[in-house]
C-alpha cells in the first residue's frame, strides 16, 4: 500500500466516514469504476502487484462471471467496493472529476445492476463476550474457487472518547486470517476484551482471489451493540389451569442485559389453521382458545431488549398436540393435607361436551361428589380435592387416576395425582466430642414415588434458631447416605454449636419439587455425651450396699444427670434403674437383696436441663463376690448317736448342712464346734470345711454349738443343742402318724402332752428300712402339729419316722413308728382328717359345678327339642294358662 493510500484510509477514519456495522446483514459490493485510469482511489478499488519492470499497473484484467453478466461485458476494469444494506441502498462511488474531488455521495439504483462481486456480511459478538465474528458469503455463485480465495481482516480497537477525531496510526492495525469454506464462504474471528466491549472497533477487509485483491472501505462497530445471544432453552408447551396453552422457555445463560423474545407458532385444528408471530419480554406466552385435537408448533429467538443487538438463531421447533380430552394440569405432584384442582375439556367426536354434563371419577371406582365440581366456562369443568391423603401404591401404579367423564361414559385418558406425605422427621445429634452433628431421616416415603430424588437442604444462621423455622430461598444441599436400617444419614463437620441449622427434605420429581416442613436444630441442644468413664462397682463391707463410682465426661461442660442400671449378671439381665439426684456426685449406693451375687452395672448421662440425648450405656462393670459381713447365723445341725445305750459314754456325730450365700455373706472358710460341760468347761474344735464332727459324750449334760466363720468373723446367731441323760427320758409325744398323699409327699401329724420344759423345736427323722440309706432330718418349729415331708417314697417299702422334741434343757425322748399309719386305726380321726377333709371339700365343689353345668345344658337341649305349642295347628285358640282348656 502506498503512502497516498494509507493517508486516504486514515483520513476516512478521522472524518468518521467508516461504515457503521448494523446488527442485521449488510452487503459488500465491488463494482467496475467509471474510469479505469484513475489511480487515486486504488486503496478502495483494485490493487495489483508490480510487473517485472517495477511499474504499477492501474488496470488489472479480471474476468469472472459475477451477477450473472456475460464475461465479455467485464472488460479490463477497475472495481470500486462499498457497503450497503436493504435499509440503506446508498453506495459511495467514484466521481468523474479530477484528483482530490473525493467521493460522490450516492448513486442511483442502476449501480446495483452493474456486473461485479457481491457478498452478504454479518458481524456479531458471541454470548460469552470474548469473540467478534464476521462472516461473508457471495450473493450469487462464487466466481472463485476455495483454493484461490484468501480473506484478511484488519482491525484496531480504540476507546470511544470525545477526541475520536484522532486517526489511528498506520502500524496499529492487527491482522486476522479468515477461514474460507465451500462456495466462497468465509469467517473472521476477532478477540474482544470484556473490558472494552463499549470501545469502537475499526476494521476493513482484504479479499484476494486469482491474484486480484478487493479492499473494502473501513467499517466501525461497538461490540456491545452486536451481541448475539444463544437461542432460548427448554422450549415447553402445556395446558394451564385456565385452559390456555402456555409456551415457555428459559433464557440463555451469561447474557449481561435484558432480553426480548420473538415467538412464532402455528395452530392446526379442525376449525382453523393460523400462524402467529409475537414479541414478548417475558419467558412465556399464553395462547387462548385452545381446543381438543389441535396441533401446535412453536419456535422462539432472543435479542437485546434496549439498544441494538443481533437476533439469536431460532430454537429447535417444538410440537404439542392436544388430546380429545384435555386435563390441565395433566399431572399433579402435591403433599398430603393440601388441596388440588383439575380442569377438563371433553371432546366427544367433533362436539365439545358442555361442562355441566361432566362428572369426575377416581380410579374408575369412586365417583367424586358433585359438591366438589365447579363450572369454569361452557366447556371447562373443574374438580377440587380437599385435604388429600398420601397415595397408596397399587401394584406398579404410584398415583391416583382422575377421570373426566360425560355422565357415565369415560374416556380412557386420565390425569395423574401424586400425593406424598412430606412430614418427614429429621433428627440430629451432636457427638460427645462436639466435633460433628449427625442427622438422620427415614427413607420409607420414597417407596411411594418412583423416579424422584430426595435431598436434604439446609441454611445455617449466624446465631440460634428462629421461633418459626421457614424455608430459606438460599440453601445448600447435603450429601446423605442410605444406611442398612432404612435411614438416610448426613454428617455436618465442622459445626458451629450456637448456629441454627434449618433443614428440610426436598423431593425432586419431573413434575416439580416438594419440601418437607422445616426444622431448626441447634447443635448445642442435641448433644449426645460420651458415657461416664472409669465405672466401678462393689458390695461394701459391713454396710452391704452396691456402690458405684464413675468419672464425668469432659464434654459438654453443662451440668449432667446420671442414670445407673444394675442387675444380676447372666445371659438375660433383669435391669433395675437408679437416678442420681446430685449432679456433682461421682458415686452412689443402692440396696440389693443378694449381697453375695455378681452384679453387672452400667451408667449413662445427659444434660441436667433435659436437652439433648442420653449417652450410650457405659461398658459393664462387675462386682466381685467377697465377704461383706459376718455370717448371719451358724448352720442348722443334728446328731447321730453311736454306741451302747446302756453305757454312759457314746460317740456323737454332729451333722450340718453348708450355709447358703445369703446366710454366710458370702462364704464360709471353716466351721468351729464349741463345747460346754459342767466339769471340763468350754473348748472348741475346728472342723475346717467338713460338715460333720464326732466327739465323745461322757458327762450328764453336754452342750454344743456350730459356728460359721468367714474372712470377717464368726456367725453371731447360732443354734445350740444339749445332750442330757435325764432329758432323754422326757416323753411328751403321745402319738405320731404318717399318711402318704402320693409318692412324693407324706403327712406327719402328732399329739403332745403337757410339759413344764421349754420346747424349742422338733426334729423329724426318716429313713427307708429296706435300704441302707442315710437318715434324713428336718428342723420343725415348735408350734407345728403336722408337717408335709416332700421326698421320694415307694409305697411297698417300709419307712421309719421319728419325732424328737428338743428342749432348751436337752433332747427329749423320740416317738418312732415303722411304716405308714393305716386309716382304720384308732387314731384315724386324729390325723386322717387332714387328708380326708380337703379331699371331701374339693370333691363337693367339683360335683356342685358339674351339676350346675349339666342343668343348664339339659334345659337348653329340652327347650330346643320341644316345639312351641302356639305354632302348632291343633293348638290354635287354646289358652295354655288354663289347665281345663287342655283337658
Amino acid at each position: 500500500m502506498t503512502a497516498t493510500q494509507s493517508e486516504f484510509l486514515y483520513a476516512i477514519a478521522a472524518l468518521n466516514l467508516a461504515y457503521p456495522v448494523t446488527p442485521w446483514r449488510f452487503k459488500l459490493s465491488c463494482l467496475p469504476s467509471n474510469k479505469t485510469d484513475d489511480y487515486s482511489f486504488l486503496p478502495t478499488g483494485i490493487s495489483n502487484t508490480s510487473n517485472s519492470s517495477g511499474e504499477n499497473e492501474a488496470v488489472v484484467e479480471a474476468r469472472f462471471n459475477s451477477s450473472g453478466a456475460d464475461s465479455a461485458n467485464l472488460s479490463e476494469a477497475a472495481f470500486h467496493c462499498c457497503f450497503w444494506s436493504e435499509q440503506d441502498k446508498n453506495c459511495p462511488a467514484h466521481g468523474d472529476g479530477t484528483e482530490g474531488e473525493g467521493f460522490v455521495p450516492t448513486v442511483g439504483s442502476s449501480v446495483f445492476q452493474r456486473p461485479g462481486v457481491n457478498w452478504n456480511i454479518q458481524c456479531w459478538v458471541k454470548v460469552d463476550l470474548k469473540l467478534l465474528i464476521c462472516s461473508g458469503q457471495p450473493l450469487l455463485q462464487s466466481p472463485f474457487t476455495n483454493s484461490d480465495l484468501r480473506v484478511h481482516l484488519f482491525y484496531v480497537l480504540s476507546e470511544v472518547v470525545e477526541d475520536s477525531h484522532l486517526a489511528p496510526q498506520e502500524g496499529s492495525f492487527e491482522i486476522v486470517q479468515c477461514n474460507c469454506s465451500f462456495e466462497g464462504r468465509w469467517e473472521c474471528r476477532v478477540p474482544t476484551p470484556a473490558a472494552q466491549l463499549s470501545s469502537t472497533l475499526l476494521m476493513y477487509l482484504k479479499i484476494t482471489a486469482a491474484g486480484v485483491t478487493f479492499q473494502s472501505p473501513p467499517m466501525s462497530v461497538q461490540p456491545v451493540n452486536v451481541v448475539k445471544p444463544d437461542p432460548p432453552l427448554d422450549l415447553h408447551m402445556e395446558i394451564t389451569e385456565d385452559g390456555n396453552l402456555n409456551i415457555s422457555w428459559h433464557s440463555p445463560a451469561l447474557v449481561p442485559f435484558p432480553l426480548q423474545y420473538q415467538v412464532k407458532y402455528s395452530e392446526n385444528s379442525t376449525a382453523a389453521l393460523r400462524e402467529v408471530d409475537e414479541m414478548v419480554s417475558a419467558t412465556a406466552l399464553l395462547v387462548d382458545n385452545v381446543l381438543p385435537g389441535s396441533s401446535y408448533e412453536a419456535q422462539v429467538r432472543v435479542k437485546r431488549l434496549d439498544g441494538p443487538g443481533v437476533w439469536s438463531d431460532w430454537s429447535a421447533p417444538r410440537v404439542f398436540t392436544t388430546q380429545d380430552v384435555i386435563y390441565f394440569p395433566p399431572k399433579v405432584l402435591t403433599s398430603a393435607g393440601s388441596n388440588v384442582s383439575f380442569h377438563c375439556i371433553y371432546k366427544n367426536g367433533n362436539t365439545i361436551v358442555s361442562s355441566k354434563e361432566i362428572v369426575w371419577w377416581v380410579n374408575l371406582a369412586e365417583e367424586i361428589p358433585p359438591s366438589q365440581y365447579d363450572v369454569v366456562s361452557d366447556h371447562v369443568s373443574k374438580v377440587t380435592f380437599l385435604n388429600l391423603k398420601a397415595t397408596k401404591p397399587r401394584d406398579e401404579f404410584t398415583y391416583d387416576a382422575v377421570y373426566c367423564c360425560q355422565e357415565h361414559q369415560c374416556h380412557h385418558r386420565y390425569a395423574e395425582l401424586y400425593v406424598v406425605d412430606v412430614n418427614i422427621n429429621i433428627s440430629c445429634e451432636t457427638d460427645g466430642h462436639l466435633t460433628k452433628m449427625t442427622c438422620r431421616w427415614s427413607a420409607n416415603p420414597m417407596q411411594s414415588l418412583v423416579g424422584s430424588s430426595w435431598q436434604l437442604r439446609y441454611h445455617r444462621s449466624t446465631l440460634y434458631c428462629s421461633d418459626s423455622p421457614s424455608i430459606y430461598p438460599v440453601s445448600a444441599p447435603k450429601d446423605c447416605h442410605l444406611q442398612r436400617d432404612g435411614f438416610y444419614e448426613c454428617i455436618f463437620q465442622p459445626i458451629f454449636l450456637l448456629s441454627g441449622y434449618t433443614m428440610w427434605i426436598r423431593i425432586n420429581h419431573p413434575l416439580g419439587s416438594l419440601d418437607s416442613p422445616p426444622t431448626c436444630v441447634l447443635p448445642d441442644s442435641v448433644v449426645k455425651p460420651l458415657p461416664p468413664s472409669s465405672v466401678k462397682a462393689e458390695i461394701t463391707a459391713n454396710i452391704g450396699l452396691l456402690k458405684i463410682s464413675w468419672e464425668k465426661p469432659v464434654f459438654p461442660e453443662n451440668k449432667l444427670q446420671f442414670q445407673i442400671r444394675y442387675g444380676l449378671s447372666g445371659k438375660e439381665i433383669q435391669w433395675k434403674k437408679h437416678e442420681v439426684d446430685d449432679a456433682k456426685s461421682k458415686s452412689a449406693s443402692v440396696p440389693v437383696q443378694d449381697l453375695c451375687a455378681v452384679y453387672a452395672v452400667q451408667m449413662r448421662c445427659r444434660r441436667l436441663d433435659g436437652m439433648g440425648y442420653w449417652s450410650n450405656w457405659s461398658s459393664p462393670a462387675y462386682t466381685a463376690v467377697t465377704d461383706v459381713k459376718v455370717p448371719v447365723r451358724g448352720p442348722e445341725f443334728w446328731r447321730r448317736i453311736n454306741g451302747d445305750v446302756t453305757k454312759r459314754e457314746r460317740n456323737i456325730t454332729l451333722l450340718w448342712r453348708p450355709l447358703m450365700k445369703n446366710d454366710s455373706l458370702c462364704s464360709v472358710r471353716r466351721y468351729v464346734v464349741k463345747h460346754w460341760t459342767s466339769h471340763n468347761g468350754t473348748w472348741s474344735e475346728d472342723a475346717g470345711n467338713q460338715t460333720q464332727l464326732t466327739f465323745l459324750w461322757m458327762e450328764q449334760a453336754h452342750t454344743v454349738t456350730v459356728l460359721a466363720i468367714n474372712s470377717i468373723g464368726a456367725s453371731l446367731e447360732n443354734f445350740n443343742l444339749t445332750f442330757s441323760w435325764p432329758m432323754s427320758e422326757v416323753n411328751i409325744v403321745q402319738s405320731l402318724g404318717a399318711y402318704p398323699l402320693n409318692s412324693s409327699c407324706v403327712i406327719l401329724s402328732w399329739i403332745l402332752s403337757a410339759s413344764d420344759y421349754s420346747l424349742m423345736y422338733f426334729i423329724i427323722e426318716w429313713k427307708n428300712l429296706d435300704e441302707d440309706d442315710e437318715i434324713k432330718w428336718l428342723r420343725i418349729p415348735s408350734n407345728v402339729k403336722k408337717y408335709y415331708i416332700h421326698d421320694y417314697f415307694i409305697p411297698i417299702e417300709k419307712y421309719q419316722f421319728s419325732l424328737y422334741p428338743v428342749f432348751s434343757e436337752g433332747v427329749g425322748k423320740p416317738k418312732v413308728i415303722n411304716g405308714f399309719t393305716k386309716v382304720d386305726e384308732k387314731h384315724q380321726n386324729d390325723a386322717g382328717l387332714y387328708v380326708i377333709v380337703p379331699i371331701i371339700i374339693s370333691s363337693s365343689v367339683l360335683l356342685l359345678g358339674t351339676l350346675l353345668i349339666s342343668h343348664q345344658r339339659m334345659k337348653k337341649l329340652f327347650w330346643e327339642d320341644v316345639p312351641n305349642p302356639k305354632n302348632c295347628s291343633w293348638a290354635q285358640g287354646l289358652n295354655f294358662q288354663k289347665r281345663a282348656d287342655i283337658l
